[in-house]
């Protein structure tokens, strides 16, 4: 009886001792783990855009995201140097009309030529071309009023299809890389003999990255192109209302 009774707390103790270590093992495991998911949380937080741009850049493999890259530099390059051609060329034209009408009025055609000379833009420009041509009749100013607005025009609208072809080059090549990365999927699956998950979902989602920074790059070059076209067409409206308003000067200068 009484050994019997030692066994049977001998084992209760054991049964205690072994919960006890599940119990404090199971603690351990859990410490572990919130240990690591702090320290991922920290690297996450850690990382820079920059550095998970990088990364996905590499991922995605330099033969297809470079061209893609260039393709978004060249043309964010071009927009730039278009807004900034833009940007000067735009004046106040009331007050550089109001100026041409009083040199016109005090000095005669000479001096309104002299304001336009000193006047940067393509309405100055427009203006000179038509007063330079007065003395051959108002016909004449009308003719190369339209001709040089339409040669300013062209200067304005010049790299916009270079903008235009990225646009459509960029996403292109993304959608490229994206099945040669589908067809090497397939194919190690070929190879392997089986479908495997980490294989399948790892070729898929590099081949993913290569449409992915193509569309990115055709949406940021897109909404600059559409910028750069409104200035433009405020330009040409503006181009166009002053020339009707030259004509009108010239008309009323030549009654005199």
């Amino acid at each position: 009886m009484i050994l019997t009774v030692a066994l049977f707390s001998l084992g209760t103790v054991n049964a205690f001792a072994q919960e006890a270590e599940a119990a404090a093992a199971t603690e351990e495991v859990a410490a572990v783990a919130e240990e690591a998911a702090a320290v991922a949380e920290t690297t996450i937080e850690g990382e820079t855009m920059h550095h998970v741009l990088m990364q996905k850049f590499l991922e995605g493999g330099w033969g297809w995201m470079l061209p893609v890259l260039l393709c978004l530099v060249l043309g964010l390059a071009i927009a730039i140097e278009r807004i900034l051609y833009l940007s000067l060329s735009s004046i106040n034209t009331k007050k550089f009309i109001a100026q041409v009408e009083e040199a016109l009025k005090n000095g005669g055609v000479e001096a309104a030529k002299e304001v336009c000379k000193n006047t940067r833009g393509p309405i100055a420009s427009i203006y000179w071309q038509g007063l330079d041509r007065y003395d051959q009749g108002l016909d004449a100013v009308e003719k190369a009023v339209v001709s040089y607005g339409s040669v300013q025009t062209g200067q304005m609208e010049s790299g916009l299809s270079w903008i235009g072809l990225f646009i459509a080059l960029a996403p292109m090549l993304g959608f490229m890389g994206t099945v040669v990365g589908m067809i090497g999927a397939f194919d190690a699956i070929q190879a392997a003999g089986d479908i495997s998950p980490t294989l399948v979902a790892g070729g898929i989602k590099v081949a993913l990255l290569t449409t992915l920074m193509g569309l990115i790059a055709a949406v940021i070059l897109q909404i600059f192109y559409n910028y750069i076209i409104a200035k433009i067409d405020t330009l040409v409206n503006a181009m166009e209302d002053a020339s009707i308003t030259l004509m009108d000067m010239l008309t009323v200068y030549s009654k005199k």
